[in-house]
């Protein structure tokens, strides 16, 4: 079994940098890294190993050297999942030589390629963000299988292949590229299969260069210069293609060219990183989710209303694979209820759940608030609910306490209103791409939702978080002190029992926070009993929390 390494700066035993968990690893070690922002450069060599966030989406890594690699693979086995990678005038990820799989990243490098393979490497990319750099993504005398990727906002040219280069792009969006979409020279055997291409300021697709590609069942639209080009010496096939809104004549073709246009049926099968038709459902991690659902303490009625919508979108892949119609489905939920009653929890679940079922390319979690969304000047809120949407699509965009929008700040003009409409706007034209899950207490949501006329219509379905009962509370403490190594002393569990029936439960009461603040004060107490005894303490005795412990948090 692969050893498991974390890398953690504030964790007791772990490993506070990644560099001190490579010097560790032995081939085949993973190493998990815990949520937080990593100043260091990240070189592999000829080593197998695996990087994955802990918590997608909530890893960060920069390098302090401008002039090198954030991520740098030479002659290795790796695979990084889950990793935000920030590069500089070097490209943010590097590949060179050996095989890498690089699975629900975001690489982003101002002056360079956000990710560069080359030296004859055989690279799987599958579910990443790229964005904001000079070039998107290089691949140059290596084999690369590019998945339901991203790539937007580039400066030059969001995709190159060439000089030996045998690259599939499939299902990818590539949108907003200062010269071409997808650049490919020299690079025979490769193909571009559903993909969306729009934005770009030359052609959508350019072929030169002796390379003949498969360009199939793409949609290119939108750019400046002409959809598709092929040059000279060229060849391949060009079969049942859109082109729409581009410069004319929409395919252009040298002369000289080989290529083959075939025009078929004039479906539209779903293209981009964001298309569901055909996607895999992992069945195993299905279950596997729906169990942990299953597991979780209480929520009787959440669980099954998460069970039927998972049931619905289920059946509705397998119509949709077998050609049957599907009427339109809203992921965007509402959650109503308390505070501390699982809403973060599920909300992250659900996520992973349409990752699953190939409904979403990756289940990153981004929780927002109103800060996050509303700006302080006129613009600005558009601006902030737009970048904060953008960043949560193929994922999920989890806004707490989403009511505060609604509600005037008392202090001149307020914004809150501006980010409502314009997430109204966004969750309507991107509802495949991204699912929305607003929260709060249940009577301040009813307000919330109507605040716009078209809000409430977005959500297909409001799932109401109860509190937790006083027998629940107690299952939840004895759960969080295990997860803590510690266990709860004799007859602690009637005392726990006794004080969440009469602790008053006003609209502020935080339910399972409330459990997890006494534990902590009981902790606290804990060691104030045992520093006393005059002795070191038991194993035991470090574990257990007291009667003693309780009665005296309680007091605090």
């Amino acid at each position: 079994m692969a050893r498991t390494l974390l890398v953690s700066p504030e964790q007791r035993g772990a490993l506070p940098t990644i560099r001190d968990a490579l010097e560790a690893a032995a081939d085949g070690a993973v190493i998990s890294i815990a949520p937080g922002e990593y100043e260091e450069p990240v070189h592999i060599r000829r080593k197998r190993v695996t990087i994955s966030a802990r918590e997608p989406g909530t890893v960060t890594i920069r390098s302090p050297f401008r002039d090198q690699p954030t991520v740098s693979v030479v002659d290795g086995t790796v695979e990084l999942s889950g990793l935000a990678v920030f590069g500089d005038v070097q490209p943010a990820i590097r590949i060179a030589g050996g095989s890498a799989q690089i699975f629900d990243c975001t690489a982003i490098a101002g002056y360079a390629a956000a990710i560069s393979i080359g030296d004859g490497a055989d690279v799987t990319l599958r579910g990443n963000r790229i964005s904001d750099s000079q070039c998107g993504l290089i691949v140059e005398n290596a084999d690369g299988v590019v998945e339901s990727c991203e790539i937007q906002d580039i400066v030059d040219d969001a995709v190159i292949v060439r000089l030996g280069a045998r690259a599939a792009l499939r299902h990818c969006t590539v949108r907003g590229a200062g010269f071409r979409g997808v650049y490919m020279y020299q690079a025979s055997g490769s193909s571009i299969e559903r993909c969306d291409i729009s934005q770009t300021g030359e052609a959508g697709i350019a072929v030169a260069d002796q390379t003949s590609p498969n360009i199939v069942e793409c949609w290119v639209h939108d750019t400046q210069g002409v959809g598709i080009s092929v040059g000279r010496g060229c060849g391949g096939v060009i079969e049942d293609c859109r082109v729409e809104n581009t410069a004319p004549p929409g395919v252009l073709i040298d002369e000289g060219a080989r290529t083959e246009v075939r025009r078929g049926a004039e479906s539209k099968p779903p293209v981009g990183a964001t298309a569901t038709s055909g996607n895999k459902q992992d069945q195993e991690k299905i279950d596997e989710l729906l169990a942990e659902l299953d597991g979780m303490i209480g929520l009787t009625g959440v669980k099954s209303e998460v069970r039927a919508l998972i049931d619905e979108i289920q059946v509705n892949e397998w119509r949709r694979n077998e050609g049957l119609s599907v009427n339109a489905v809203s992921n965007h939920l509402v959650f109503t209820g308390a505070p501390g009653t699982g809403k973060t929890t599920v909300a992250r679940t659900y996520g992973n759940l349409l990752k699953a079922l190939g409904i979403l390319p990756h289940g990153r979690f981004k929780e927002v608030s109103r800060r996050d969304l509303v700006g302080q000047y006129i613009g600005h809120t558009a601006e902030k609910a737009a970048s904060a949407f953008d960043d949560a699509r193929g994922g999920v965009l989890f806004i707490d306490e989403a009511y505060t929008l609604s509600r005037p700040s008392g202090g001149g003009a307020d914004f809150g209103q501006e980010a409502i409409d314009t997430l109204v706007k966004l969750m309507e034209d991107h509802r495949d791409e991204v699912a929305v899950i607003v929260a709060g207490y249940t009577s301040e949501m009813g307000e919330f939702l109507a605040a716009n006329p078209g809000l409430a219509s977005r959500f297909a379905k409001t799932l109401e978080f109860e509190n937790y009962t006083p027998e629940q509370l107690v299952s939840i403490s004895g759960h969080l002190a295990r997860g803590d190594d510690y266990l709860l002393g004799d007859d602690l569990d009637l005392a726990l029992l006794e004080w969440f029936t009469q602790v008053d439960r006003d609209a502020n009461f935080g339910n399972a926070r409330e459990a997890r603040k006494l534990l902590e004060r009981m902790r606290k107490s804990q060691s104030t009993r045992l520093r006393n005894l005059g002795r070191r303490p038991s194993r035991d005795e470090l574990r257990t929390l007291s009667l003693d412990d309780l009665l005296d948090a309680i007091r605090e």
